[in-house]
Parts: structure tokens; C-alpha cells; sequence
């Protein structure tokens, strides 16, 4: 029962595994001492049989029950403290809680948060909170609000009531030995609202970053309200002293930054530092300015990075922004002077930065909380913000990627207080841009001292190494946005780039802006002819899913096409027909619509390689399920003493004892692992069961061959879940989905080319095509031109490789191009995700069109270049099929080995490397 209302919870909040896995084990607790539900209870009793659950609990360091659960920031606590009340409303009945922040900044954050209607609601998709959502009572307003609804009976107003408290208020209430204000005496109920809290039968306590306050008088005074139990959550599971670190021995989850960053919950960090670095060659405050016109560097390749990406993807943008930690109030008023000043990038950042700390107050305090808060909206001008110690937990933004320390500290503080900020992802996951899923530290003087804490075995993180080159003028980025081929000879799109705001000069020069493929001028150059040219794209667009009349692009030639699109535009302008059909004055010619028409026409079929939209859908019933296999056990040879051994430093050989004896029995061993593999989404229990217990049976028969009975009952007790995972990994291998038919179903002959979005370095020319790239290592950041067969007027290359490529088919094909992301909606499987799969070329010759792909040498075998290459011949022969029957030509997939395109072959040379079905 517990663990399908921990299942439902888990799939109704979306929880990440840490997550989940947290919530599990509260449920474990409950489930293994039922007693800590209840105030009748010996807590030392529940302690020993907890800690045969919990290896790493040793002590509950309270007079109750207490348990902590350490997730890394970023992982999403607030979110995980939601879980838990639901949970304990749902499968216990428990229906009051206390929520203790260390400060206001986390106080009010909780509030918003458990707040319905609220952006990040942590109940969202509760359904039994959806008609009567929990009451939240705030220690601003519990005197009036908590006794409002006490006399309610349950069942009827508000079951669940949260009240949310901020410990630093109560500690400032404590001081000199005076009781807070929620202690003294008040006529609530006849008594004080403490003692009431005190009375009731099912409170539960939630501590929010409890490291901050665990040896406070506040929490001491709270110790008296006699909860339940206590559940606390942090990033930071031990206390400062002045011997080191103290751990805290009542963690019961422990999910580090370091799994946090392997996982991709995070961003990964990185330290930076400029090449050839000694910080002894400068003065301090030299220093201080390298350090910030880096930071500054790395804020604006960013910036552009994530332009591009928000563009590529269809996503919302991200502004990010620099954080600068400053020695004190004085220190970092001086760094908005200098950062703002002309001597610092020409006065770009003027009036966007803000100074945070406890120098500001009245109406600066408001502006300056104002502005923070709104940091993350794309409108709001900040970029750059300067704090003294002020940003604490609780300012969860998603767009600082740039932090510079200027403040002294040792390389183990920098760490863990500085990122600490950032951590967390705009877009809540990883996205495989590196510039966007990374988060710099700009420290020079400290690099090597902080890469040494990062590689202690003792370190919370692993940092990755960023060098920067000294200072040049390819730092700055700009993202540009390249049209096709025919726009572009249409007099339809200039090659101009995406500025920097403000107008930077961040100009990008072109040989061939608002020129076609071969350098040729456009050839509409009045405003109306455009206006006309413009209407005739629009149109063309609407052929594409006109197969039957248009198969192919060549047909929009036809004349009885032509005089539908004739028809179609001249209706379209008619509205502005008068100042388009004649001229406006005696100098300017009459338009020709129907001339206009059939350049424009034939200029897109010129610049055209027809890609058919293909989709292949099931016909008849659809069947899903996973085929009987052979597991793989080679590599499972799970021990019965291995947890306990691991455990033996933190508690005696009796505990683990008894850790052997606690959890649930299951009438067969098999059941075990049933149990917990139905557990997963893809998983129905009554479509699979005898697979699963088929797979159940061979991992028990295994276990069986190296350990005894009881020491196989042992392993599946401890380890159910562990060996759930392995299994279902290798279920994933062999699932299927079958239908009586499958359809393919072509739905255009021919589709427009899109618009490719690039990064590249500001003020920069195109280079030549042809021209030898010395640092190949660079060759990313640059854009080529002077194509003649291309069908965009810029291309980028990944490699040297594709350069040279591209040099071959300028030679060899009539024409070529890059395909831009969705240009094909090709998706290959590769594990549980489908990617999109997008060719490195597409050229056509006179008699075939080729898809091609190069590729290392190395990397020719491995599953995702595989997985790519077999969706690919598939499309290929789909498209290939379709062809046929209008007189087009094949398609065929080359897949090239890096080390054989050398520019003496012949693009025919390299069919000897086609992958067929």
C-alpha cells in the first residue's frame, strides 16, 4: 500500500530518481520503525533498527526522531519536502506540519512555493490537494490564521495545515534568554500557539538547509514543540568547527554534488584561468581587472551561445549574467565604478550592474531586491552582479554562469560557497552544448590551489579545466543567422548577424552579403519586386503539401502551376495593387508580376534539393512488450557482507546483524525482484509476468550458485533494487513494438530550406572554402564562403575533414549543402532516447542524390554512429521508393571514414563506402 502511494506521488510531482529514491527511503523508515509515528515510543529502540536500515545513522542528534537527506543543490529539495508531505498525508494520515528556513530570503521562497497558483507549486499534480489545497500558516500571520481553523473537523476546510517559520527570527527573539514571540503566552485557543503546535498528536517538523542553525537557541526552543519526527534536507551535511567539518550522523540519503554533476542534474563546473598564468608578475588590483575583463570575456561567448542554442532549439531564450564577489561594502562599490566607467570595455556595462549587500537601504534596499529577484527575465537590463556574502541559499536563479571571486578564501570555501549559486540548469536538464551546460569560476591566483581540492579523494566535486589564451580580438561572439541560397539571390536576406544589445559593433563582414552562391548581385532590387518576391515564396510554401499536383519541385515550372501561383499572388496583392502594377512616378517601371513570378519560381527550383517529408506509421494493432533473453551475470557477483563491510566504521557487527533481519519477507525468493521491477513505467505486471519472473528465476538460480540459501535471501533483501535496474537495463535491449503493417507515407514531395543559426567570432570575414586552416582546433568558430554549388551562401564546419569535403563537392556535384537542425526529422533509437539525427551533407549529382556522414575512424563502429547510419539507409530507401514513381533520382547513404576524403578522389570514388539495409 505504502509503496503504490510512493509510486503515485513520485509519478504525479515528476521526481527526479535522487529525489525518489529520498522519498523511498522515508517510506523504508516508517515502514521498518512504525513507531516514530506515534509519541509513545522508546526513540533510542527506533534508533537501533533504523540503523540497521541506514547504514550511515548513527545518532538522530535531537530528543526525537530525526533524519536528514543530503541532495546536492540544484537537485531540487523544496520540491523533495513537498513529496514528503504529501506522502505523509496520503499513506499516514498526517495532516500538520512546522517547516523551519534558516532566513527570510528561504522563508519567503517557501511560502511562494507552497503556495497554489505559484510558478513552481510543489503540489502540482496532487489531485488530492487540487479541490482543497493545504493551509499555509506563516509566522506573520499564525495568530490570527492557525486559530481560524482549528476547531475544523478533519475531513472538512483544511485537512493539511503547513506552518512556515524562519529561524533567524526566532533566534533574534531568543536572545538574552527571552522567549520568541510564538512561545509567549497569548490568548490562541486559551493558550499560546506554541504550546498548541506542542499539543497536537501528528506534527511533523521539516527543516529547510538545516545546517545553517543546528546548534542555535532557536532550534532548541523548537525541540520543545515535541514533534513526531524530524525530516531535514541540505546540500551541506555537516557543520563548520574550528577542528574542520563536523558530519552529521543523521544522514540517511546522501546524493553529492559529484553525482549530482554525473547524473546532469547541474551544470559542471569550471575553474578558469588564463594560459601561462603568475599572478606575481601583476600587482593586486591588476590582478582584480584580469580577472574581470575574463570573466567579462567568457560572459559574452556565453551569451551568444545560448542566443544560438534558444534559436536552433525553438526554446526560450536565456539571459545569463556574472556574479562578482567582493572583499566588503567598500570594495565593491569600487567595482561598480570600475565596471561601469569607460576604462572598462568602453562603458558598455553602464546600468547594468547592481550592488548587493547590507550598504543599501530604504528605497536602494527595494530597488536593488527588486532588480535581484528579476535577474532572470530577459527584459531586465542586469548582467553583472557584485555581492558581499549577501546571496545565501534560497536565490535559486538558472542563469548565473560566470562568477568571479575577488574576496580571500581558501580553495574549499570558493568551491562550495561560490558555486553553489549556479548550479542549477535553465532548461532543467543537460542540452550537450558545453558552453551552455557549464558554469566558470574565474580564478587565476587560486587555479592550481582549487583543481588540487577538486581532485582530493575527499572532495565534494570534480572541476574541469578551462585555459584561456591571453586577450585577442576573436573573443568576442556574434550568433548569425544564415538564409538559403535562393533568399538571398532574391535580394530577400542580407547576411547580417544577431548584434550584442545596444549595438556593439559587433558588424560581421561579408564578401558575399546580399550576393548568391557564385558572388552574382540579386536580382530584385526594387522594394516592390520584393514585396512580390516575397508573396511568391509564401505561395510556393503551400505547394509542398500539394504531392499530387506538385510531386516535386521542378513541377512548380509547369504553366499550369505557374498560372495558379500567378493567380494566387495577384489575388494576394491585390489590397496594394496600385502602388505594386504601376509605376509611381515617370522614372520607375511599370512591375511585370508574371516575370517576377517565373524568376522567383525558377531561382528556388534552382536552389532546391528535394527532401520528401517521410513518416512511416502502423497499420492495424500496435504490440509493445520486451522478448525472453538470456540475462548477462558475468559482472554480478553481489556479496552479503559487502554493505555491512562498508558499513563497519560507522556502527558495531551486531547492527549489520540485524540490518540482515529487517525489511519485508516475500513468500518466494523471486518475488524479490518482481516487486521491484514493476516498479518501472514501462513495466505491466500482468502483460510480463512470466517474463519477469522467467528473469527473476535466472538471477536467483545465479545468486544461488556462490551463496547459500540464506545468504541469497540476504542479497535479495538489500540489493532488490540495485539488481532491478541491471536487469531492466538489459530489458530495454529487447523491447519491441510491432504492428500487423506499417505505412510509409510521403505528405510532401519537396520541402523549404531552413535557416541555419551559428556562432561565430565578431568582425571576423568569412573565410574562403579552399583556404588551408592552420589551427584546426579553431575551425569551429569560423564561417566559410565563396561557394558556387552551395545552396546557403556560408557554411560551418566541425572539422577540417567536411572542409575538405566541401572542396570535393564544389568540384564534383551540381549541388550541395549542410542540413539544418529539423530539416530531415530523422530519429534513430539509441537506448531509451530517440535524438534527431541530422546529416553532415546532402548533395546532388546528375543522377543520384547522396546523404552522406564523415566520421573518425575510430568512432565508425560505435552503437550511436550505427544507430544513426541504419535510420538513415532507412529514409534513403523510403525516399528512394518515392522518387521512383516521379521520375526522380535515388538517395543513397555514404558513411566516410575521415582519413579517406582527401581532395585528389572523386566524389564517385567514395561510393565503395554506401551502407545498404
Amino acid at each position: 500500500m505504502n509503496a503504490r502511494v510512493r509510486n503515485h506521488i513520485a509519478g504525479r510531482l515528476s521526481l527526479r530518481p535522487p529525489q525518489a529514491e529520498s522519498l523511498d527511503r522515508l517510506r523504508r523508515a516508517l515502514d521498518a520503525a512504525p513507531d516514530m509515528l506515534g509519541h509513545q515510543r522508546d526513540v533510542s529502540a527506533i534508533l537501533s533498527t533504523l540503523q540497521a536500515e541506514f547504514p550511515t545513522l548513527t545518532d538522530f542528534e535531537r530528543e526525537f526522531p530525526s533524519l536528514c537527506f543530503a541532495l546536492a543543490t540544484g537537485v531540487g529539495k523544496t520540491r523533495l519536502m513537498g513529496a514528503f508531505i504529501a506522502y505523509l498525508h496520503l499513506a499516514h494520515g498526517i495532516n500538520n506540519f512546522f517547516v523551519l528556513a534558516p532566513n527570510l530570503t528561504i522563508y519567503n521562497k517557501l511560502i511562494t512555493d507552497f503556495t497554489r497558483n505559484t510558478p513552481k507549486y510543489v503540489f502540482k499534480g496532487i489531485a488530492e490537494f487540487a479541490q482543497q489545497a493545504p493551509l499555509i500558516i506563516t509566522g506573520d500571520n499564525y495568530d490570527q490564521t492557525g486559530a481560524a481553523v482549528d476547531d475544523q473537523s478533519v475531513g472538512f476546510a483544511f485537512d493539511v495545515r503547513i506552518n512556515i517559520f524562519n529561524i533567524s527570527k526566532i533566534n533574534s527573539e531568543v536572545r538574552g534568554g527571552r522567549e520568541p514571540r510564538i512561545k509567549r503566552m497569548r490568548e490562541v485557543l486559551g493558550d499560546s500557539y506554541f504550546n498548541h503546535l506542542a499539543n497536537l498528536p501528528d506534527l511533523v517538523l521539516l527543516m529547510d538547509e538545516s545546517h545553517r542553525y543546528r546548534a542555535s537557541a532557536g532550534v532548541r526552543a523548537i525541540n520543545d514543540l515535541k514533534p513526531l519526527f524530524g525530516l531535514e534536507v541540505t546540500a551541506t551535511p555537516f557543520v563548520e568547527s574550528s577542528r574542520g567539518p563536523v558530519p552529521f550522523k543523521n544522514v540517511v540519503m546522501d546524493y553529492p554534488l559529484a553525482r549530482a554533476m554525473e547524473d546532469g542534474f547541474v551544470k559542471e563546473p569550471a575553474v578558469v584561468t588564463q594560459r601561462n598564468f603568475k599572478a606575481s608578475d601583476h600587482t593586486p588590483d591588476e590582478v582584480e581587472k584580469i580577472k574581470l575583463e575574463d570573466g567579462v570575456r567568457l560572459h559574452e561567448t556565453t551569451k551568444v551561445e545560448l542566443t544560438t542554442y534558444a534559436r536552433e532549439n525553438g526554446v526560450k531564450p536565456v539571459k545569463p549574467f556574472m556574479l562578482v564577489i567582493a572583499r566588503d561594502t567598500t570594495h565593491a562599490a569600487q567595482l561598480k565604478s570600475l565596471i561601469e566607467s569607460v576604462q572598462f570595455y568602453e562603458g558598455r556595462y553602464a546600468g547594468k550592474v547592481i550592488q548587493v549587500d547590507s550598504s543599501r537601504t530604504g528605497a536602494e534596499e527595494e530597488e536593488m531586491i527588486a532588480r535581484l529577484l528579476a535577474v532572470e527575465s530577459v527584459d531586465e537590463p542586469t548582467e553583472i552582479v557584485i555581492h558581499v556574502n549577501m546571496l545565501k541559499e534560497g536565490w535559486d536563479v538558472t542563469n548565473l554562469y560566470t562568477i568571479v571571486p575577488l574576496r580571500a578564501a581558501n580553495a574549499r570555501t570558493l568551491i562550495e560557497q561560490s558555486i553553489g549559486r549556479g548550479l542549477r540548469l535553465p532548461y532543467g536538464k543537460r542540452t550537450g552544448v558545453a558552453a551552455v551546460d557549464r558554469l566558470n569560476i574565474v580564478a587565476h591566483d587560486k587555479f592550481q590551489e582549487i583543481i588540487d581540492e577538486a581532485n582530493r579523494g575527499d572532495s565534494p566535486i570534480r572541476l574541469r579545466q578551462v585555459i584561456l589564451d591571453a586577450p585577442s580580438a576573436d573573443d568576442k561572439k556574434v550568433s548569425v543567422q544564415v538564409g538559403s541560397g535562393a533568399a538571398v539571390r532574391l535580394g530577400l536576406s542580407a547576411l547580417t548577424p544577431t548584434p550584442l544589445p545596444e549595438g556593439e559593433g559587433l558588424a560581421l563582414p561579408s564578401p558575399t552579403s546580399g550576393r548568391g552562391a557564385g558572388g552574382e548581385g540579386p536580382v530584385f532590387t526594387t522594394e516592390a519586386e520584393k514585396q512580390v518576391a516575397r508573396v511568391v515564396m509564401e505561395v510556393i510554401g503551400k505547394y509542398e503539401v500539394k504531392r499530387d499536383l506538385v510531386p516535386t519541385s521542378s513541377a512548380l515550372l509547369k504553366p499550369e502551376v505557374q498560372q495558379e501561383i500567378l493567380a494566387e499572388v495577384a489575388e494576394r496583392l491585390r489590397p496594394m495593387q496600385g502602388n505594386l502594377l504601376a509605376g509611381i512616378d515617370d522614372a520607375t517601371p511599370a512591375l511585370d508580376l508574371s516575370s517576377v513570378v517565373a524568376k522567383t519560381t525558377e531561382i528556388v527550383v534552382q536552389q532546391t534539393i528535394d527532401i520528401p517529408r517521410i513518416a512511416v506509421v502502423p497499420k492495424g494493432e500496435v504490440t509493445t512488450g520486451f522478448r525472453p533473453f538470456s540475462l548477462d551475470v558475468s559482472q554480478l557477483r553481489l556479496q552479503p557482507g559487502e554493505r555491512e563491510i562498508v558499513g563497519q566504521m560507522l556502527r558495531t557487527n551486531e547492527r549489520f546483524t540485524l540490518a540482515s533481519e529487517i525489511g519485508l519477507k516475500e513468500q518466494r525468493p523471486e518475488d524479490y525482484i518482481v516487486h521491484a521491477l514493476v516498479d518501472f513505467d514501462d513495466i505491466d505486471y500482468f502483460t510480463h509476468a512470466d517474463l519477469l519472473y522467467d528473469l527473476a528465476g535466472q538471477m536467483v538460480r545465479h545468486l544461488r550458485s556462490y551463496l547459500s540459501e540464506s545468504e541469497t535471501i540476504s542479497v535479495l533483501d538489500r540489493d532488490r533494487r540495485l539488481i532491478a535496474r541491471e536487469i531492466h537495463a538489459q530489458m530495454m535491449a529487447h523491447f519491441y513494438e510491432e504492428a500487423t503493417e506499417f505505412e510509409v507515407q510521403v505528405s510532401r514531395g519537396f520541402t523549404e530550406l531552413k535557416p541555419c543559426n551559428y556562432t561565430a567570432t565578431a568582425g571576423q570575414a568569412p573565410r574562403h572554402y579552399r583556404e588551408t586552416v592552420e589551427d584546426v582546433g579553431r575551425i569551429k568558430q569560423m564561417l566559410f564562403g565563396g561557394f558556387t554549388k552551395c545552396l546557403y551562401p556560408l557554411q560551418k564546419f566541425d572539422s577540417d575533414t567536411e572542409r575538405r569535403f566541401a572542396v570535393i563537392l564544389e568540384r564534383d556535384a551540381s549541388k550541395w549543402f549542410k542540413p539544418a537542425k529539423g530539416q530531415f526529422q530523422i530519429y534513430y533509437k539509441l537506448g531509451t532516447e530517440q535524438p534527431e539525427y541530422i546529416p553532415d551533407f546532402v548533395a546532388e549529382t546528375d543522377t543520384t542524390i547522396f546523404m552522406v556522414e564523415t566520421k573518425a575512424r575510430a568512432d565508425l563502429d560505435t552503437q550511436e554512429v550505427q544507430a544513426k547510419a541504419a535510420a538513415a539507409v532507412q529514409w534513403c530507401g523510403h525516399a528512394s521508393e518515392y522518387t521512383a514513381s516521379v521520375q526522380g533520382k535515388p538517395w543513397k547513404y555514404l558513411l566516410l571514414p575521415h582519413d579517406e576524403v582527401d581532395e585528389s578522389r572523386r566524389l564517385t570514388d567514395f561510393l565503395r563506402f554506401r551502407i545498404t539495409a
